[in-house]
């Protein structure tokens, strides 16, 4: 088992962020900020969910995390107890609603109202192009990290409505903003929990309720460390996908795990709420993003946009005085084909 301690030490990308981890660490963890908060944490038996839900209970929230390892589980709980917090596990699979359902029910009667939602769960594979993939597996994928982030927050917004207050956390991935062939159920899965984020941003802005998209970087735990450990031939595409991870942590580009829980709970704390709706990473510097905000909703950046290309005529309607010009662009465009006009 291992305790994280909130210590700003490991290997680090930018300065950027890590302006953003150490205010977080004196601002807001050191206060207990998110005492009385209640925080579920979806794929908590290891890897960053275990390292999330530490970070939460250490900075004051009651914790419950979920995932299908009731073994996992209770490692969390027993790491989160020996350091004076409070937790409890919920075995559970995040694609069934029934089970969703009681799970948060479970919670509420214990913790209290869940005031915090990170939905982690996730998994890696399957690795193989399309024509290849085992058709149940890509659904599989599809089916935790999209239903599982839609049934836990549908089951969780009512009560966040009702007190008018709340913070959901979708863990996404750069794989969602670029493509990943051969992992076409991560990158396509990672792209909807994005979308989604957005949609529900803007549907729940109103009753005073915040989501987010967090790209946590790449952590050698969890996931990270089920490819580096993979064993599979170089050749194939699972091989190829290991050996790019095992590149990008040769290095340096690894992200200490401890830095994205700070981002989660410098979320879950509110300390970003005119970004909801947003696209953010563990490299962003989160203080520099709020004191932009106004100038980022106006511009929509952090979302996912289709870039077009300059349309050769406007598209709203022509008005006269513009008809000669139009005329001009659709001779020259004639012309360039291999048309002319004949006059006669």
């Amino acid at each position: 088992m291992t305790h994280y301690k909130l210590t700003p030490n490991g290997p680090h990308r930018s300065s950027r962020a890590r302006t953003t981890s150490r205010y977080y660490l004196k601002a807001s963890l050191a206060k207990k900020e998110l005492t009385g908060r209640v925080a579920l944490v979806t794929g908590g038996g290891r890897g960053l969910g275990q390292v999330f839900a530490q970070v939460l209970a250490q900075a004051g929230a009651a914790v419950a995390v979920a995932a299908r390892s009731a073994d996992q589980l209770q490692e969390t709980v027993t790491l989160i107890e020996a350091q004076g917090g409070r937790a409890m596990a919920l075995p559970l699979d995040v694609t069934d609603q029934a089970a969703v359902e009681h799970a948060v029910g479970r919670v509420e009667r214990r913790l209290g109202p869940v005031d915090i939602l990170v939905n982690n769960a996730g998994l890696w594979g399957p690795i193989n192009p399309v024509w290849e993939v085992d058709p149940e597996q890509w659904w599989n994928t599809m089916a935790i990290h999209v239903q599982g982030s839609f049934l836990c927050a549908r089951t969780v917004l009512p009560g966040m409505i009702t007190r008018r207050c709340g913070r959901i956390i979708n863990i996404v991935s750069h794989a969602g903003v670029h493509r990943w062939p051969t992992c076409s159920a991560y990158a396509v899965s990672k792209t909807a929990v994005i979308k989604f984020t957005e949609n529900l941003a803007a549907e729940t802005r109103r009753h005073g309720i915040s989501v987010f998209a967090l790209h946590p970087g790449l952590a050698t735990v969890g996931l990270t460390r089920l490819a580096l450990d993979m064993d599979a031939p170089d050749a194939s595409p699972a091989g190829r996908a290991a050996a790019w991870i095992r590149q990008q942590v040769a290095e340096g580009q690894a992200v200490p795990p401890e830095r994205s829980a700070w981002l989660v709970a410098w979320l879950a704390a509110g300390r970003a709420d005119q970004l909801s709706g947003r696209y953010l990473t563990v490299d962003d510097n989160l203080e520099t993003l709020v004191t932009r905000a106004d100038e980022i909703q106006e511009a929509d950046l952090y979302t996912l946009r289709l870039r077009e290309a300059e349309p050769v005529l406007p598209r709203e309607p022509l008005a006269a005085a513009t008809l000669k010009t139009a005329a001009r662009y659709a001779l020259a465009a004639l012309t360039t084909v291999g048309f002319t006009l004949n006059p006669n």
